[in-house]
């Protein structure tokens, strides 16, 4: 998978270094490394896993400066074991100390989410169903994130509030009905926009099911239902819209919402819940 476009990517870290070097840079380097001082490190994962974010972590370097050398011995979506060395990168010993942290940083997180979105497609198997990320993501890190779940095999729920129309229970609070959310949604968005209804009840999908085409919707998505009601719900669908099932599931269980036939399962927890991948730079001979 393509890391994000330079365009999209270079802000987000120009951020990052910017939040670590403060207001005088890496005063702990700069008292102690030579300027002209040279040296060579290596990324290495400490244990196994999917690799992700390696595209970052170089881009990272080459903002600090430009001169380095990284040399990827990997690429992202590679499933490493423990000991691995990704990359290399050469040169300054100041510029490289400096970007130590954010790229690794980046390299940790992407790699973790990377990591536990393979374990749930896995789990998932051999179901065929769809694992999709959600919004609850690290705030600035969305696109990074998001590029990690498809790394790991994932696929990508909408990535903000102006590419496709979610209805919740707040909006229908806001609105007065179902009917009149969805009305109002009908007027003020164009033909190209997909609209979901989240539902929690088998009642209120089959009021969904029962309205006339004029207030139809894509989407159904299934909120923190058992198996058995989810096995209901797919069976009421029928195939007439696409079914997401959501609500605190997580790696351990995953497989038996997968096993209700539900088209796409969302989780937080991928972006959320992540347990950080021990990745890091040890100092290597030149």
């Amino acid at each position: 998978m393509s890391a994000p476009h330079p365009l999209l990517l270079d802000p987000i870290l120009q951020q990052a270094l910017r939040e670590d070097m403060g207001r005088a840079g890496d005063i702990t380097t700069d008292a102690i490394a030579p300027p002209h001082l040279t040296m060579q490190a290596e990324f290495r994962f400490r244990e196994g896993g999917r690799l992700c974010g390696l595209a970052a972590a170089e881009r990272t370097m080459m903002l600090v400066d430009p001169s380095l050398t990284f040399q990827s011995l990997a690429k992202d979506g590679d499933d490493v074991e423990s000991g691995t060395v990704v990359a290399v990168v050469t040169g300054s010993a100041r510029s490289i100390l400096t970007g130590e942290r954010v790229a690794l940083n980046l390299l940790a997180r992407l790699s973790s989410i990377a990591t536990v979105t393979r374990l749930c497609v896995q789990n998932a198997q051999p179901h065929k169903v769809q694992i999709a990320d959600t919004r609850k993501t690290t705030p600035g890190l969305r696109i990074l994130e998001k590029w990690a779940v498809r790394t790991g095999g994932g696929i990508n729920h909408r990535f903000g509030l102006d590419d496709a129309v979610m209805i919740k229970d707040n909006h229908i609070a806001v609105a007065g009905s179902v009917k009149e959310a969805i009305r109002r949604v009908r007027e003020h968005v164009g033909h190209m926009v997909k609209i979901e209804i989240e539902v929690d009840t088998l009642d209120q999908l089959e009021h969904i099911l029962s309205l006339p085409p004029s207030l139809s919707v894509d989407v159904v998505l299934l909120d923190n239902m058992t198996p058995d009601a989810l096995k209901q719900a797919v069976a009421m669908v029928n195939h007439r819209l696409v079914v997401e099932a959501s609500g605190g599931i997580t790696p351990d269980t995953i497989a038996d919402i997968a096993a209700t036939g539900v088209d796409v399962i969302s989780l937080g927890f991928l972006t959320h819940s992540v347990r950080q991948l021990d990745i890091g730079l040890d100092v290597a001979p030149l």
